[in-house]
């Protein structure tokens, strides 16, 4: 056998490295982003979805919202199925998802319709009229509202100022009521006298529990003879402003 030359380099077996061994941060991952890259992407993602949810949560609950009329106590001013605009900056810009306001509150005035959660339980969200306002004297009698000893109308509309309350009175008047409003008390009732569940059952409400002023109808449902008649159901949408 012949003798190796002892001055000549033997190779060894940890000289040799694959080349995928080199510096981890060189591997990429299926879509072309690198791991760390990756991570910032979904990171900015994130950061995004929160910046646009904290600013549909500002709108919803300081700016404005929408609501749904589940029942007929409005008629004949809101139907059945309605839906609308409610501006939440109407009695004061607050603080989202509290009560403190940022901007002096604003105090509500007769004939306006305002959302508000009722003081009963399980306190449902309720939309009716302001009808008396701190310092009233309210009498309601077979459905048709005195305010300071003056009618406001007939059985067919009252008129609180430039705004109309068109009612229904095809049930009756509902209950009879008398009372003296207090300051930042305000009493709220349905159109519907006969067929309405509101301050003469419950009470009035706190200004401050108001949380917005309906501004106009934007859809009013149509009685469409398919779910799938999209002409008709478009028809709906209209803006009928109080």
């Amino acid at each position: 056998m012949p003798n190796k030359d002892p001055k000549k380099p033997q190779p060894q077996s940890h000289d040799v490295k694959p080349v995928h061994a080199k510096g981890g941060g060189d591997q990429s991952s299926s879509d072309g982003k690198k791991p760390s890259t990756r991570v910032q992407w979904w990171i900015s993602e994130a950061v995004s979805l929160l910046i646009v949810l904290a600013a549909v949560t500002v709108v919803r609950s300081s700016l404005a919202d929408h609501y749904y009329v589940p029942s007929g106590s409005m008629q004949y001013t809101l139907m059945n199925g309605d839906r609308v605009v409610v501006n939440k900056m109407a009695y004061g810009f607050r603080i989202p998802l509290t009560k403190i306001d940022i901007v002096g509150s604003s105090t509500p005035t007769r004939g306006e319709i305002a959302v508000f959660d009722s003081p009963e339980p399980p306190h449902v969200r309720l939309i009716k009229r302001i009808v008396a306002i701190g310092g009233d004297h309210v009498l309601v009698k077979n459905g048709q509202l005195s305010i300071n000893g003056q009618a406001l109308g007939d059985r067919r509309v009252e008129h609180f100022g430039e705004r109309d309350a068109l009612l229904n009175l095809t049930k009756g008047g509902g209950p009879d009521y008398e009372i003296d409003v207090p300051p930042g008390m305000v009493l709220a009732m349905g159109d519907n006298r006969g067929d309405s569940n509101d301050g003469r059952m419950f009470g009035l409400i706190d200004e401050r529990e108001l949380f917005g002023r309906a501004v106009a109808i934007y859809y009013r449902r149509n009685d469409c003879e398919a779910w799938y008649d999209v002409g008709c159901m478009i028809g709906g949408f209209t803006w009928q402003p109080f």
